[in-house]
């Protein structure tokens, strides 16, 4: 039975918003936000009642706000609303990322600040416990608007959807499970188009991702270190200590136990007088990057905590305020995502020198490309070709969205966060680092291949059972790509960072 998760009277935290997008669960509406969420539409209908000028419920859009609305004029604006602002670019996001998006959406409207209208989410949460994931393009969002107008239109039948592995119109996935298109009223288009919710539910996949690739880094440059007789002096707690980032001292700590009892390690002692930096600085260059992970989940955290739409409302029936904001401006997390597609970046770097040594005899003990007949086979060689190329395109992608601008809505919107955009780019480096170090993983378990009957650490023992429980040595050439995409899936999965984290002390 698939676990469920109550979305109450506080945020939903991001592990929860990723296990929901994954499947791993359900979403449901609690009796604290629907208290909140009934609250909030109440004072929008007040404000519709007494015909009170407010921006997005009884006025147009963007540069059009000084435009009064009728009555019948504001629930049209709705849904007209959703059909212009869908005008994304480009191949679907994923089903995972836009599910993201849609718990996202939910979290920030059941704050009820935003005052839409209780069935709206409720359709919301149905399409994502049904498995009904809108199709939306991945281009074309400068913060926000777009992503969230393609998942709005599917709420009232329009678009396509993916439904049980078929894309197919949305209003034939409605009637499928029984739900009829939603209504909309005043300022429910808005509602569903605003905010950050986009940047935030994209931002929450990437942290997650992120903190596991930092996870994988340790335990494959562990095992690097091995095959190229690190020295561990460098290491060592008491020299760590004097440089006291967390990160740092952090991976220090999970080195030294990865490594714990190796018998390669022992024997390498004093082999040279110290390492190349790729080697000797894993816990320097590995522990700033999970510095930057850990803002990274500060700002998160704080975003899934606020109502970001514009117009808040506030107060109750009785006794209210309606106000214009920018909180749907993203800069904290676009920022965020520059920094964290940076941080990530830099652990796919190191990794690819780190595996180019591993295949190079000139500056290790290990054979040519980690193969023992070379010339008729090629062993590693151009898998580290592979690995450099996915670190230049890295390179590129880690060049900061948020520093550019742009100026929409006739200079209504004169400053972008351009936050969604960073966020999808951060999350293909993350993919881009995942497939370096699936290379790099492949190539240090091979280089063990070359120190028979020497007993490895007990973490990179565990590491190198993992993948050899699915992956034999290389005596000869293979087709390597089959190989790289199985550990770079496996690196994204559980069971074998459950085996390897079995071994080593708890909480590393």
């Amino acid at each position: 039975m698939q676990d469920r998760i109550e979305r109450g009277s506080e945020a939903l935290s991001y592990r929860q918003l990723v296990a929901i997008a994954r499947r791993a669960a359900e979403l449901a509406i609690g009796p604290a936000a629907m208290a909140q969420l009934a609250n909030g539409r109440a004072i929008v209908e007040r404000i519709v009642a007494t015909g009170e000028r407010a921006y997005g419920i009884s006025t147009g859009l963007g540069a059009l706000s000084e435009i009064v609305l009728s009555g019948a004029q504001q629930t049209e604006l709705s849904r007209n609303t959703l059909m212009s602002h869908a005008c994304g670019i480009g191949t679907p996001l994923s089903e995972v990322a836009t599910r993201a998006i849609m718990v996202s959406l939910v979290n920030d409207l059941c704050h009820g600040k935003s005052g839409i209208s209780p069935a709206v989410v409720a359709q919301l949460v149905a399409l994502l416990n049904h498995g009904i994931t809108p199709v939306v393009p991945g281009q074309g969002s400068v913060g926000y608007i777009t992503h969230g107008a393609h998942i709005g239109l599917a709420l009232i039948g329009m678009g396509d959807v993916v439904f049980k592995d078929r894309q197919l119109p949305a209003s034939d996935a409605l009637r499928a499970v029984g739900l009829a298109p939603v209504e909309l009223g005043a300022k429910d288009g808005l509602c569903l188009v605003n905010g950050t919710r986009c940047l935030t539910g994209l931002a929450c996949l990437a942290l997650a991702e992120a903190e596991q690739l930092a996870d994988w880094a340790d335990i494959v440059g562990a095992l690097s270190f091995e095959g190229l007789k690190g020295q561990i002096a460098a290491y060592d707690e008491a020299v760590l200590a004097l440089k006291p980032h967390p990160g740092l001292l952090h991976v220090g700590r999970r080195l030294r136990a990865l490594l714990a009892e190796s018998e390669i390690v022992a024997q390498s002692k004093g082999f040279r007088t110290q390492d190349a930096l790729s080697i000797r600085s894993i816990p320097q260059i590995h522990g700033a990057s999970r510095d930057q992970i850990d803002h990274v989940r500060r700002q998160v955290e704080i975003e899934l905590g606020s109502a970001t739409d514009n117009p808040l409302v506030i107060g109750t029936p009785a006794d209210y305020r309606v106000i214009s904001n920018a909180h749907p401006h993203g800069q904290s997390l676009a920022m965020a995502m520059d920094l964290l597609a940076m941080a990530v970046a830099e652990l796919g770097s190191v990794a690819e020198r780190r595996l180019d040594r591993l295949i190079n005899p000139a500056v290790s003990t290990l054979p040519a490309f980690l193969v023992q007949e070379g010339g008729v086979n090629s062993g590693m060689m151009i898998a580290q070709y592979a690995a450099a190329s996915l670190a230049a395109e890295n390179k590129l992608l880690a060049h900061p969205y948020v520093t550019d601008n742009y100026i929409t809505s006739a200079q209504q919107e004169d400053h972008l966060s351009l936050g969604t955009p960073a966020a999808l780019k951060c999350l293909q480096v993350i993919a881009n680092a995942r497939h370096i170090l699936a290379i790099e993983y492949l190539l240090a378990a091979q280089a063990m291949e070359f120190y028979p009957g020497l007993k490895r650490g007990i973490g990179t023992e565990a590491a190198y059972a993992a993948l050899r429980a699915e992956i034999p040595p290389y005596a000869k050439d293979r087709f390597l790509s089959p190989d790289i995409a199985l550990v770079a899936r496996r690196m994204s999965e559980g069971a074998w960072a459950g085996s390897i984290a079995a071994a080593l002390p708890a909480g590393l």
